[in-house]
């Protein structure tokens, strides 16, 4: 029988664990026209791997739905491939494709359950929470200030171990610290400013703890467990922009989107005010509905009636000025109008 030190391992590298999921994914894709994966990467660590994919994805779609079975597809037949153990995989959707306009079949299983009468029937989806707003890393004031404080430690920890080891004496900058120091107590100018932007700091960091950030986002409500969908405010102000264009009537319109408050502003051309105020209010409102913000923001509309462009009346008696004025003396005599020069030019004595 052969021990266990001469069986061998088997080592499962990173670039297989990454094709083996490139597969899943585009078995979880096909049937949807367009759908593809743009990207992937995975890692391995002892007996667990992590997989990213990037992919494209058809509109319009249930991205929800789509991407949790493409999560669960990827996970469990990489885990069954591999012999490793998959978490689910993080997916980034990067673009979408105009989907098939005869559309596509749904798979059985995508949120259907069997009817009775051998139809399909749509799964309840379990109450989901949505966050309220979308956190944000803070990774450039993080870096800062680690970058800031590893540069201060370091700096400290070189010429401490340089002294200790090699015998030399300290830099100049700590020994101007350390003469200084004693002979500055806290009344100093110096130290009082040096407090004051230290506490300034902190102040900006705890700031930046209990704020979300992300402030041109909107949290979307989605039916699927664990997934958090945002969208950007410019895009939103997009979307009710040429809704309300479209109402017949209407011509420039401005949209401008905060966290509690949309404000449309557009201007009318032709039309009765309040039915095209209506009108422009009933299509910003469904704008914003399918967009399925978690919080629905206030709807303000201004409409502002634009002044329309009218030709000038002509003046008859400026013309009959011009007229007399242009008379030759031949005219006034009674001698009649001199007859056409060559060029159909009219020419007169003064």
């Amino acid at each position: 029988m052969t021990t266990a030190a001469r069986r061998g391992t088997t080592t499962v590298t990173d670039r297989a664990v990454r094709r083996i999921s490139e597969r899943a994914a585009d078995e979880a894709l096909r049937g949807r026209a367009g759908a593809r994966t743009t990207k992937s990467a995975a890692s391995v660590r002892g007996r667990r791997a992590g997989v990213a994919l990037g992919m494209t994805l058809p509109y319009p779609a249930p991205l929800a739905e789509t991407v949790r079975s493409v999560q669960e597809h990827v996970s469990f037949r990489t885990r069954e491939l591999s012999g490793l153990d998959v978490p689910p995989a993080r997916i980034e959707v990067t673009a979408l494709c105009p989907a098939a306009t005869g559309g596509q079949a749904q798979a059985p299983g995508d949120g259907d359950t069997a009817a009775p009468g051998g139809g399909t029937a749509p799964t309840a989806a379990p109450p989901v929470h949505t966050p309220r707003r979308s956190w944000s890393g803070r990774r450039l004031p993080a870096a800062v200030v680690a970058a800031a404080a590893a540069l201060l430690c370091g700096a400290l920890g070189a010429d401490l171990i340089r002294v200790r080891t090699a015998h030399r004496p300290a830099s100049a900058w700590r020994v101007l610290a350390v003469h200084w120091l004693p002979g500055h107590g806290p009344g100093d100018a110096a130290v009082v400013a040096a407090g004051v932007l230290t506490a300034l700091l902190g102040l900006w960091l705890a700031v930046l703890a209990a704020t979300p950030g992300l402030r041109r986002r909107a949290t979307v409500r989605t039916p699927a467990p664990g997934v958090v969908a945002t969208v950007d405010r410019t895009a939103v102000e997009s979307l009710v922009r040429d809704a309300v264009t479209a109402v017949p009537g209407v011509g420039p319109v401005r949209v401008r989107m905060r966290r509690r408050r949309v404000t449309v502003r557009a201007g009318l051309l032709f039309g009765e005010h309040a039915q095209a105020r209506a009108a422009v209010t009933a299509a910003a409102g469904g704008a914003l509905t399918s967009c399925a913000l978690r919080r629905s923001p206030r709807l303000r509309v201004g409409l502002v009636q634009e002044a329309v462009w009218q030709p000038p009346a002509p003046d008859t008696g400026a013309d009959t000025d011009t007229d007399t004025e242009t008379r030759t003396d031949g005219e006034k005599a009674g001698y009649g109008a001199p007859g056409p020069a060559p060029g159909g030019v009219v020419e007169g004595r003064s």
